[in-house]
């Protein structure tokens, strides 16, 4: 039983996505060209907004935004603490402050409420100025934009959308990569769409925000690559990956809808015997993964071994806050509550999720799961 299972995927394909590495190789334009072009205008259209430039991967893209904010040394970045590591990393990266903000305990996306009352203790209690928002579309749900949308408006904070895990998703039909003043998504393996490589990509409706971030992306170039009017980064998407990723757009709703189906049915099997995902009302799933949460650590340890003994492999995301992480950890600030991030990572388990789970699989993890719950 595969985790993700990029095999199956690639075998009910094989003949497209052959056939696309083919052309890039009889071409011989390895960086650049048509199908890069042509996967920006597609996923552009799809998502909804003016704007797509493709980037190197997910943790470039989230850089790239901030750099085309001039967000920097003295400026207060707020995000989720629990998420993965790139989130956060990118803001000191800019010389900028991470601030950490705990999340809810049902969608595991940013709390909004804590979200003001990171606000509040950064304007109240420290020289920082309050900048952007990163919130984070975690296993596939898009966060809660809403409400962060009326806090980022409140305060005049830049929004930026990480969907590196959200793609897919949607709320009310709007779909994630659209919620943010700029939004960025990851083309890693294992996402939603994924290529075979990494690759990454950036969406917004601002036309000056666009030029510059395809500015950044080529070493800061103005006129051509050979003209560089700024210091920015060497950070683009490869050709192969562009034709890859094009073939797998055509399929990509079919997957997702699959993807919603199965975690239907883990639902429906697991209910009362573990906390399963919430859906939050009027949202849609891209369901990059599905996270239950046991009573505790030891019971974690438990699942995961007897899941284990029977050939199914699991995975945490995450076991630790991002405030308690080593390279971060001077970032955090005692004054504020991360509990429920705390929790969640002591007693999360994510189980086997892509579109190609069979229905006996699907009830095997659940009966192994029910046989060491109380």
């Amino acid at each position: 039983m595969e985790f993700r299972d990029l095999k199956a995927q690639y075998q009910h394909h094989k003949e497209e996505i052959d056939d696309a590495i083919r052309r890039v190789l009889s071409n011989g334009g390895f960086i650049g060209g048509a199908p890069v072009r042509e996967l920006e205008e597609k996923l552009a259209e799809y998502v909804g907004v003016k704007h797509c430039i493709t980037c190197a991967n997910g943790t470039d893209a989230l850089q790239l935004a901030l750099m085309a904010w001039g967000i920097g040394p003295g400026d207060a970045v707020f995000v989720p603490d629990f998420t993965f590591f790139s989130s956060a990393e990118v803001v000191p990266v800019v010389g900028a402050t991470p601030v950490f903000v705990d999340i809810d305990a049902d969608t595991y996306n940013m709390s909004p409420d804590s979200l003001e009352k990171a606000i509040q203790y950064v304007h109240n209690s420290t020289d920082l100025r309050p900048r952007a928002i990163v919130a984070v579309d975690l296993f596939g749900q898009p966060a809660d934009y809403d409400r962060i949308r009326k806090i980022a408006q409140q305060y005049h904070l830049f929004l930026l959308e990480d969907a590196a895990q959200g793609f897919g998703g949607s709320i009310r039909g709007k779909r994630a990569c659209a919620f943010g003043d700029i939004s960025t998504t990851s083309f890693f393996p294992a996402k939603p769409l994924g290529c075979y490589g990494d690759g990454g990509a950036i969406f917004t409706d601002h036309d000056e925000w666009a030029a510059l971030l395809r500015s950044y992306c080529v070493h800061g170039k103005g006129a051509d690559k050979y003209d560089n009017v700024r210091i920015g980064m060497n950070s683009r998407l490869d050709t192969i990956q562009a034709a890859v990723l094009l073939k797998k757009l055509a399929f990509f709703d079919e997957e997702t809808e699959k993807c919603n189906r199965v975690a239907a049915e883990y639902s429906r099997l697991l209910q009362g015997h573990v906390k399963t995902p919430v859906a939050a009302p009027e949202m849609y799933s891209g369901w990059a993964q599905y996270t239950i949460r046991l009573e505790d650590e030891q019971h974690r340890e438990d699942a995961m071994q007897r899941l284990k003994d029977a050939g199914i492999p699991t995975a945490v995301y995450y076991k630790k806050p991002l405030h308690k992480q080593e390279a971060l950890k001077d970032y955090a600030v005692s004054e504020l509550d991360y509990h429920v991030t705390e929790q969640t990572c002591l007693s999360c388990l994510s189980l086997p999720m892509h579109a190609y789970l069979e229905t006996g699989e699907i009830e095997k993890i659940c009966e192994t799961i029910k046989s060491v719950t109380p």
